[in-house]
């Protein structure tokens, strides 16, 4: 993109070089065994914290990078640069761990994290129900507190790393007289009896992510799985929500400045009417407004990633940046398929496998619309 960024110190711009090599060697040879499979192997999340590439903001005593967010987000960036496809690595380490870490008691921190950093304890969360989607205050799952236990009792469903994990963070309602103020987050350990994972769902795309439903039936978990306080599961939850949107936006970045370099060079190759569909006026235009916009969401993103690296971004300002980053994104690819001709519409393509597996961001993490609501709240 030729940009100069100043959001990252060297000591990021030296973790690139490592997780660049990392994804183009140890992920890349296996994108089809992991489709075909509906999951990413567990060698490779082993082999990944072996590298030091997970969890890079869980304090070192802990067994994580200890890191900032910049660690994190040159991580990122390089795993969807590189197009690997299906590994919910952020879930993982930006989006679950981070609850842990922040919200965990220093007994439950010593005792989950080691295993979260080397890649022997895959996360999950889980919001998502059937029938709720984005509305986090209607869910159903229930926690009663029975002595020095608490007995879980739903389903979720959606659930990104669902077949592999063995943790979940499982959103459950402790009050269902209070709303969404009877919210509070659980921790379950999947070898807990009555916890059983449902299908693997079908998805338009993203084939190696193992998104599945997860059944609680009479779960049983200690009292001391509670995570944060009590029926203030919701604040938890929205405190945490402008990283996850940020991971989203910076990704998407990342890939549309991609998508964009492999559309050039696929126009200046190919061929239409002795000449190559570059020297056409049409694609020449097309693919200007799209390198202003990429321009724009790559200012936009930097801009928020410093923000949030000095702790000052806000549920907005995060809405904002996944926005305009996954709306820009999907009219671009759109318009890179288009050029592609028919090739675009091949899955050896990499414009048509992130056709497929792109769309999701507008929904995941926040839809567009809810997006828009929480922006205008701020008129």
């Amino acid at each position: 993109m030729h940009i100069h960024r100043t959001v990252y110190r060297d000591d990021h711009e030296m973790l690139r070089d490592t997780a660049r090599r990392f994804f183009e060697r140890e992920c890349l040879p296996l994108q089809a065994q992991w489709d075909a499979a509906g999951q990413v192997d567990r060698e490779t999340w082993l082999k990944a914290g072996r590298n030091g590439l997970l969890c890079l903001t869980v304090p070192t005593e802990y067994g994580g990078g200890g890191g900032d967010f910049g660690h994190s987000a040159v991580l990122i960036e390089e795993l969807y640069r590189s197009g690997v496809s299906g590994w919910s690595l952020g879930v993982h380490s930006d989006i679950v761990a981070p609850y842990i870490v922040r919200l965990g008691t220093e007994e439950q921190k010593q005792k989950w994290l080691p295993k979260i950093c080397t890649g022997e304890t895959v996360l999950a969360v889980a919001m998502t129900e059937p029938g709720t989607g984005s509305d986090l205050k209607a869910i159903r799952t229930t926690a009663v507190r029975d002595g020095d236990e608490w007995v879980l009792n739903g389903s979720k469903t959606f659930i990104s790393n669902g077949l592999t994990c063995d943790m979940v963070v499982v959103v459950c309602k402790t009050d269902p007289s209070a709303g969404a103020k009877g919210c509070s987050l659980i921790v379950v350990e999947t070898n807990r009896e009555g916890f059983r994972r449902g299908r693997k769902l079908e998805k338009v795309g993203q084939a190696a992510a193992d998104t599945a439903e997860l059944f609680f039936d009479n779960v049983r978990v200690p009292v001391g799985n509670l995570l944060g306080e009590e029926n203030r599961g919701f604040m938890h939850l929205m405190e945490e929500l402008a990283q996850e949107r940020l991971v989203i936006a910076t990704y998407c970045a990342a890939k549309l400045e991609r998508l964009l370099e492999q559309t050039v060079e696929y126009v200046k190759d190919r061929k239409a009417f002795n000449q190559t569909v570059w020297d056409f006026q049409n694609t020449k235009f097309k693919l200007a407004d799209i390198k202003a916009q990429a321009t724009a969401v790559r200012l936009t993103v930097d801009y928020y990633l410093g923000e949030h690296m000095r702790r000052r971004l806000t549920v907005q300002e995060a809405a904002i940046a996944k926005l305009f980053a996954t709306e820009t994104l999907w009219k671009c690819i759109d318009d890179m398929v288009q050029l592609h001709g028919g090739y675009g519409y091949m899955l050896e393509y990499p414009i048509a496998r992130a056709f497929v597996d792109m769309r999701v961001t507008r929904i995941f993490g926040g839809t567009s619309e809810v997006l828009r609501e929480l922006i205008a709240r701020q008129l």
